[in-house]
């Protein structure tokens, strides 16, 4: 049998942001509609190591089942280094004989479908006239969020904040020229986000870089920095106040410290989750219900999400000749 390598470079040449998007769509639906057994993702934590280790195994059923495998390790001080923070593969694996057919470059992959994730909820979510962007964080998922919340809404400008203002300044010089509308640099989370109606928090931060009190009724919030149930970027009143979606239960109760904590304070209760985004998509409970409501997604990004960029992927790269293929 032959083995597809797909490095960084062809996966961005082969998974445009629009594509992405109706891929995790698609995902998003098979997960509500029990076509996919995800077990909670496994994470390596070594009390002495800088980074972790995360194993997220999935399997879809169906006519064309598949089972898929993300080992990622995730390093904070990365971005320093001139590096992805995620660093790993994602693994295809044929649901009917247990074959491997593809490893791909899980940066990439990870970069590309966070943000496509956060257009879905963002589609599904954001009041129909939301225009004004403000981005937290200048890393790898403030470009791709920049470039999928533009995808589904019709941005008049971006604003973006960042820890570092050089950082913020070097985003702008690289993705001001593929759009058409204004992407500003500014120097705080306060001046980026005042009258935003949507919101992108991407950020690395222990402690909550939003605060409610700068937030305008009716706002979209995308929260997709934190992974750790010890850290969050939203504070406990933005979380009260707003209506919660997120990408699986489950994950959010024990991994989302935007969740947990707040939880823990007694700002929130266990019922405070809305819905998942796969049941808005299928019909099965209730988006937006005001145009004045505050709406939250909070991501954790899921095994099915890789399985199913995995498999586009893999036929595109079939379809094209493009990557490379070895017998294994």
């Amino acid at each position: 049998m032959k083995l597809l390598i797909l490095t960084h470079t062809e996966i961005e040449q082969l998974l445009p942001m629009r594509a992405c998007i109706e891929v995790m769509a698609e995902a998003l639906t098979a997960l509500a509609r029990g076509d996919v057994h995800q077990p909670q993702r496994m994470i390596v934590r070594p009390p002495a190591a800088a980074g972790l280790m995360a194993l997220m195994p999935v399997h879809r059923s169906g006519s064309t089942a598949a089972y898929g495998l993300k080992a990622i390790c995730v390093f904070p001080d990365n971005p320093a280094r001139g590096l992805d923070a995620h660093q790993g593969g994602v693994l295809l694996f044929d649901g009917e004989t247990g074959e491997l057919l593809a490893l791909m470059n899980a940066s990439a992959i990870t970069a590309i479908r966070t943000a496509a994730t956060s257009g879905v909820a963002t589609r599904l979510l954001a009041r129909t006239d939301a225009h004004e962007l403000a981005i937290i964080g200048a890393g790898v998922q403030a470009r791709t969020h920049l470039a999928a919340l533009a995808c589904v809404r019709a941005i008049r400008r971006a604003r973006v904040v960042s820890r570092n203002s050089e950082h913020a300044r070097q985003l702008v010089a690289e993705m001001q020229p593929q759009f058409s509308f204004p992407v500003e640099a500014v120097a705080s989370v306060e001046a980026a986000v005042r009258d935003a109606d949507l919101i992108v928090t991407a950020t690395s931060a222990r402690e909550p870089v939003l605060r409610h009190e700068w937030i305008a009724a009716g706002a979209h919030i995308n929260a997709v920095g934190t992974y750790s149930p010890a850290a969050r970027e939203i504070d406990s009143a933005t979380m009260a106040a707003a209506s919660l979606f997120v990408d699986r239960r489950e994950a959010t109760m024990i991994e989302a410290g935007d969740y947990v904590l707040a939880l823990a304070e007694g700002a929130i209760t266990s019922e405070h989750i809305r819905a998942e985004i796969g049941e808005v998509l299928t019909g099965a409970q209730q988006g937006r219900t005001s145009a004045a409501e505050i709406t939250l997604f909070k991501s954790l990004g899921l095994a099915v999400e890789d399985l199913a960029v995995a498999e586009y992927l893999y036929n595109q790269a079939r379809a094209q000749g493009a990557g490379t293929w070895v017998e294994f």
